[in-house]
Order: structure tokens, then sequence, then C-alpha cells
């Protein structure tokens, strides 16, 4: 349960401080973390100790001692010398690889239960229950953020985002399928949107200063003002990052409370997506507007309709901007500058792009 890595730091600063050389076995007499060099060599002594029925044994210099997890041995450790002293400090370091040994299974019991949580693999009153056994509040604020990479995640990418909130026991960092990272965070009564947004903002910087800068993006969901509903804030962040995949591709960060209309699109059927587009472009597709169409139509939006500014930015005269839109009615009937017109060719543009971004998500 304890990485070989967290065995090595223990021992490592455990023989700063006494001076000791020291080794950590497995049952079976392989060795898992060492200050020395040669700890093979007792490999063949350790599984025969193991075997015994003596707690602690001198041999060749060093005494050996069982490290127990529930009155089950665990590790073997050896503390180099035969005095007093030594037995001391192999009884220390005992109790230390123990303490490390309840804290990760502590850890461990809580991963569970948040994942189970934000599965909705629990029933109500287990979720309180098993809360209440763990020492997790049940009635305070909490969000949840998802973490994805570029690529399939690996520990370092775990350990990284726990590193920022790993130490705050309130706040969770874990994992339920191969790609995202989740952190479920507790927040203060002075949390706001804005603080949120600086807490993506730093996970985010932890990625982009880390090597190969991957494309790392950030969603978020609602605040759950009590743990049932951890949960629903979890189903909107992966919403808010399926979203922001096919609205808002040009943001790291996005938030549940940000996705608008984007939100009611993406939960249509694919069908009555179809059928939609079929009544507004007449069969075709604005695949097939030209790119000087495209770039005036995207313009327009960007400005808000307002043609004078769409031509000034577009370096055309207004007159030619203004025989642009006239085609565009004629092939759509649709005219940009009356706003119900243009709000449905707004929303059919997106429309097409969730059409397209469900067709390659087929493939």
């Amino acid at each position: 349960m304890v990485s070989n890595q967290i065995l090595q730091n223990t021992i490592d600063g455990l023989k700063e401080i006494t001076h000791t050389q020291m080794c950590v076995l497995d049952p079976e007499g392989n060795v898992l973390a060492s200050t020395f060099t040669d700890a093979d060599k007792h490999a063949k002594a350790a599984a025969s100790f193991a075997s015994s029925e003596a707690d602690t044994q001198m041999i060749q210099g060093f005494q050996y001692f069982k490290v127990l997890d529930d009155r089950e041995m665990e590790y073997i450790l050896l503390v180099q010398g035969e005095g007093e002293e030594a037995h001391t400090v192999g009884r220390i370091v005992c109790f230390q690889i123990q303490s490390l040994l309840v804290a990760y299974k502590e850890r461990f019991d809580k991963d569970n239960f948040i994942k189970n949580l934000l599965l909705d693999n629990l029933l109500l009153v287990d979720i309180y229950n098993r809360a209440k056994k763990l020492h997790i509040d049940t009635d305070v604020k909490r969000v949840v953020f998802i973490v994805e990479a570029g690529h399939d995640k690996d520990q370092n990418d775990l350990e990284r985002v726990r590193s920022l909130f790993g130490g705050k026991s309130k706040d969770f960092v874990t994992a339920v399928d191969e790609r995202d990272i989740i952190v479920v965070k507790e927040l203060s009564d002075g949390d706001d949107a804005e603080s949120l947004k600086k807490t993506a903002e730093t996970i985010l910087g932890l990625f982009k200063s880390g090597e190969g800068n991957p494309d790392v993006y950030i969603a978020y969901g609602t605040v759950a003002n009590e743990i049932r509903e951890v949960s629903g804030s979890y189903k909107e962040a992966k919403m808010a990052l399926d979203v922001g995949r096919i609205f808002f591709e040009e943001q790291n960060i996005i938030a549940y409370s940000q996705l608008g209309i984007g939100r009611l699109i993406y939960q249509l059927p694919m069908p009555l997506c179809k059928m939609f587009i079929k009544e507004i472009f007449d069969g075709k597709s604005p695949d097939e507007f030209d790119e000087e169409t495209l770039v005036t139509i995207n313009k327009f939006f960007e400005k808000s309709l307002n043609v004078s500014e769409t031509s000034r930015q577009l370096y055309i005269h207004r007159n030619t901007l203004v025989y642009r839109l006239d085609k565009l009615q004629k092939s759509t009937g649709l005219d940009l500058r009356v706003f119900e017109d243009a709000i449905t060719f707004k929303i059919a543009l997106m429309v097409v792009k969730y059409m397209k971004y469900m067709e390659n998500m087929d493939y």
C-alpha cells in the first residue's frame, strides 16, 4: 500500500537522524528500500526470519524486526548494530512505518468512499454513515474539478495534483478512469466564482510548467452544499468538459455555469438536430459556404451584429458587407441583421458543430 519511494524517503530521513544503516524487505525477502548497497545478501535470511515465530532476531550484525499491519506481517526491517541503541532505533522505525500504513489505509478508505460517492454507487443512508466513520464533514460546501491531460494520466500526474491539495485533509484527489484526475475541494465562506477560477488556473499551472507542456483542460461544476450533492457537481464538470471540447476548444478552463446555450444543444437528440438543420439550411451544410462568407459571419457575430464595426474590422466597405449579407439571406432565407434570424443562424451553426463532434466520436 505504501510505495517503495515513500519507504525509501522515510528510511533515508531516519538514517540522517540516527546515523544507522537500515533496510526494508517484503516477507519473501525482496528488497523494497535500503540505505546501503548490498542489501540483497540478506534476502535469504530475511525470508527465513519471516517464517519463524520470533518478532525480533539478531543475524550477522543486523537486528531483524517484523513490521505488522493488523497483526499481519507487512514488512521486515533490518537495522545495523547489536546493542540496545540499535534495538531502540529499530523499534522507532517500525513505529514510523506502521504509522505510514495506518495513514495510507485511511487515505485508501477515503479514496474509495469518494470514488463511490462520485459515481452514485452509494445509498443515501450509506453516504452519511460512511462519512461519519471516516470523519468527513457532510454539511460543508464542495466543488468538483476534473483535470484532463492530453494523454493517459500516470502516477506523476496524480501526485503533481496531490502535491497541491493532498496535504489538506479536507480536499480529495482521486481518479475513476484512465484519463481524468478529479479534485473534490472544500470551500470556505469567502470562496466565490473568481476563487474557483483561480484554483483551476493554479492546477493548470502545475502542468503548463511541466515537461512537454501537454494540452490540459480543466472543468468544474457548481457548488455542492452538502455531501450528497457532490456527485451532481461531478456530472456537471464532466458535461462542461465535453461541451467545452465542442464550443470552447480555445479555452483550457471551463465552468459548468458558463456553458450557456451549448449545454442545451449538447442534450439534444441527434434526429432532432438533423431535422432542425434540414429546415434551416434546406439540406445544405455551412461547410459549403466559401471562406469569405464564413469569415464574414463569424466577425459579424463577434461584433454583435454591428455593420459599421464589422466592415471596419474586415477592412471592407460597408456596402460590400451589406452585399455579402444580402447574398447570404438569399441562399438561407435568414437576414443576420435581424436579431431573431441571427439567433436562429447562430444556434444552427452550433448544432452543426455538435453534430460533427458526435459523428467523429462514433469513429
